[in-house]
This record gives structure tokens, sequence and C-alpha cells, in this order.
């Protein structure tokens, strides 16, 4: 049972992301999948540090100001890890969208921490790698 709610947890944080068809991605629900002190990491080329309001509001921004359109993002494969009420989940992904007029697409991997709250499980933190 707990992996299958850590898989919908993750879907729904994918779907955040979502704005193909012209619906307005729900960015915000994070708030709700994580824990309120929980920290987003981007690596790569720049090391940046997140707070969850931090994170959110660009992307509200930029998924709602027409710069980037029809985007979404999905898991491709995943591994889970779960001891007791704490898991660990590193999953490659793929993304597509139109971006300033220009489509294009990526993939990468994120890694996701969870525990088990007394609501669900809920993200700590996640971190991700984009694929150059």
């Amino acid at each position: 049972m707990s992996k299958s709610e850590i898989d919908k947890v993750t879907a729904e944080f994918f779907g955040s992301f979502d704005n193909r068809g012209g619906k307005t991605a729900d960015v915000g629900r994070i708030r709700r999948l994580m824990l309120p002190g929980g920290v987003i990491v981007k690596t790569g080329g720049e090391l940046t540090a997140y707070t969850v309001e931090e994170f959110i509001e660009p992307r509200e921004r930029l998924l709602a100001d027409g710069r980037l359109t029809e985007f979404s993002e999905w898991e491709t494969s995943e591994r889970t890890d779960i001891v007791g009420d704490i898991a660990c989940r590193f999953g490659d992904y793929r993304k597509a969208g139109v971006l300033d007029g220009e489509p294009f697409e990526g993939s990468g991997t994120k890694t996701i921490q969870f525990v088990r709250t007394p609501e669900g499980w809920r993200i700590t933190a996640f971190s991700w790698y984009d694929q150059p």
C-alpha cells in the first residue's frame, strides 16, 4: 500500500506542471505535497537550493504567462526504497513543451525523499539533474 501511495504523490507532483491543451498548471499543489520546510535543489551547471515558495512562484508565472505552453513532464522509470516511515525514489523523466514559441524536449533524473505523516506520504526534499 505504501508504494502505491508514493506512486500517487509522485504522479500528482509531475502533473502539477502540466499546462497542455490550455489547462492551467497547478504548481501550487506542491505546497500540499511537500512539508512546509522542504528543500528543493537544482543541480547541473548552476546549483540552486530553493524553499517551497521560492520554487513555486517563478514556475507558476512561467507556466501561466504564455512563455511556456503545452508543457508536461513524466517519469519513465523509477526505483523506490521504503524503510518504515521514510522513502527515497530515484526516477528518470522526460519533458516536452513550447518555450518562447520553440518546441523542446528534454530528460533528466529526479530524486525525491518522502516521510509518512498522519496525513499520508509527503515530500521532504527533491533534487533534479537535467541531461545536457
